[in-house]
């Protein structure tokens, strides 16, 4: 079956489809811990063997491909932290910190483009961060030029280039300067509304903020606006994160992220901030997720999946549509082929058939640089089993479905034999009504796509050799 005939299976049309499958009583049964496969095989796989040769071998490879490159740069500057916050970043004021890591940036730019073909169109470029609007203007425009001189900056009008942005960091010049940048899609961090939330987190954002920056965003012509929201957080309740919803829809984004909080304070020190007893109990954030999804389709926005949602006419919804959704360290693209390349401290690239990860510590990022050589300190070559089940993962991630049957048929393998012991793992599964299986091909219902990291995990090899308290909750 095609890839698009797939995709077209995997969409409830209305909010009545999610909401008549809700079932509390599963959805906690089934609420364990598990990957967001924002890659497969997950980081956890990543080893030390995989070196700087590696990666530059991985690039040579990559140039017979001519896939177009997507490029995400790691900003890991904040002027303050917020305490829920799981990213790679340093607190600083002072920007003038950022000097030399933007020119340890150009560096890495340099030692990569050597093994690049950099002909091939750049289709993606994601600022992440920490806070890239930490940088100043001119800094900006530095890091944009020395992204061009390196990898050649496109101008087409189907390219995607995003920024996060921190509203309490930004203002209408700041939009205009990356406007002319050629930025042409914006993601705003907001996390909620309601302002004892937002000081128990220590990130007081009146709504005026993010609402006047969205206003001067639409005027100026952004492609996309996103706006990051995050439910499970201190002194939320179903009722005032409903309040914060509806003062989103008002304001009315193409896409809306709404991440479920992790609180892992043993892993990240900003959490310990936090107190055990202000979170919200788990019926109370399952209580959320039922508004978040009933309120976000009723508003006309489609659920891509997880935690992302979008129009039915912006791009990601259209990817979806099409069969050409992507999953990647950023969370859904819709640039399914790209070979994307990470850099800064911590970045993690996806080349052909390998993944490869920067120090997550600035000295040894630093270091390694100085040193005259890529920054890989990790990574992982896929075999064709991991190819293999890169592929079924992602599409049932993305699609909501899969035909193994097709899958089979592209590695020449019989799928029937191949998944065996997937197909039986999800035995249970597909009684409990999460999936439907008609041969070899597997459609989540609209409870199974709440679940869908469940489903995925049944293809996981890696799995048993891995902690699984080290991944957040399914749901």
């Amino acid at each position: 079956m095609p890839v698009n005939a797939t995709a077209a299976l995997a969409h409830p049309s209305s909010a009545a489809a999610e909401t008549t499958a809700w079932d509390d009583a599963l959805l906690r049964r089934y609420d364990t811990s598990g990957p967001r496969y924002t890659s497969y095989p997950t980081a956890l796989s990543f080893h030390d063997q995989f070196t700087a040769d590696d990666m530059s071998q991985a690039l040579a490879r990559s140039n017979a491909s001519r896939k177009p490159l997507s490029l995400y740069v790691h900003v890991p500057f904040c002027r303050k932290i917020c305490f829920y916050c799981a990213c790679n970043k340093i607190a600083t004021k002072n920007t003038a910190l950022a000097e030399p890591y933007l020119s340890r940036l150009d560096r890495e730019m340099v030692l990569t483009a050597r093994h690049l073909d950099t002909e091939r169109p750049v289709q993606q470029l994601h600022w992440g961060g920490g806070t890239p609007t930490f940088l100043t203007l001119a800094q900006m425009s530095d890091l944009v030029d020395r992204l061009d001189a390196r990898f050649g900056l496109s101008n087409a009008p189907d390219r995607d280039y995003a920024i996060e942005i921190d509203p309490r960091e930004a203002d209408v010049l700041t939009l205009r300067h990356l406007q002319s940048l050629g930025f042409n899609r914006l993601s705003l961090g907001v996390q909620d509304l309601d302002p004892q939330v937002q000081a128990a987190i220590n990130r007081v954002q009146p709504r005026v903020l993010t609402e006047t920056l969205m206003d001067e965003a639409h005027r100026l012509g952004f492609r996309s606006l996103n706006l990051d929201l995050i439910y499970g957080l201190p002194l939320q309740t179903e009722k005032s994160f409903a309040d914060t919803l509806r003062q989103v829809i008002e304001l009315g984004p193409a896409r809306l992220s709404v991440f479920n909080y992790a609180h892992l304070p043993t892993r990240f020190a900003p959490q310990r901030r936090i107190k055990d007893a202000d979170l919200p109990s788990a019926d109370e954030k399952l209580a959320m997720l039922h508004t978040i999804i009933a309120m976000l389709t009723q508003a006309g926005y489609v659920h891509i999946g997880m935690d992302h949602f979008a129009r039915p006419d912006d791009s990601l919804a259209k990817a979806q549509r099409n069969g050409t959704l992507q999953r990647n360290f950023q969370g859904y693209s819709s640039h399914a082929e790209c070979d994307l390349i990470g850099l800064g401290v911590s970045a993690i690239s996806r080349i052909n058939d390998s993944y490869a990860q920067n120090p997550t510590r600035l000295a040894d990022y630093e270091a390694a640089l100085d040193e005259g050589r890529l920054a890989t300190v990790k990574g992982l070559r896929l075999n064709k089993d991991d190819l293999i089940r890169r592929e079924v993962i992602e599409r049932l991630m993305c699609d909501m479905a899969i035909d193994l049957d097709t899958v089979g048929q592209r590695w020449q393998v019989d799928a029937a034999n191949y998944f065996a012991s997937a197909l039986e793992r999800l035995e249970i599964a597909e009684r409990d009504g999460l999936l439907t299986r008609q041969g070899l091909r597997l459609t989540a219902t609209p409870v199974g796509r709440l679940l869908i990291r469940h489903l995925a995990m049944a293809f996981d090899t890696h799995l048993q050799r891995q902690d699984g308290q080290r991944y957040s909750k399914i749901v």
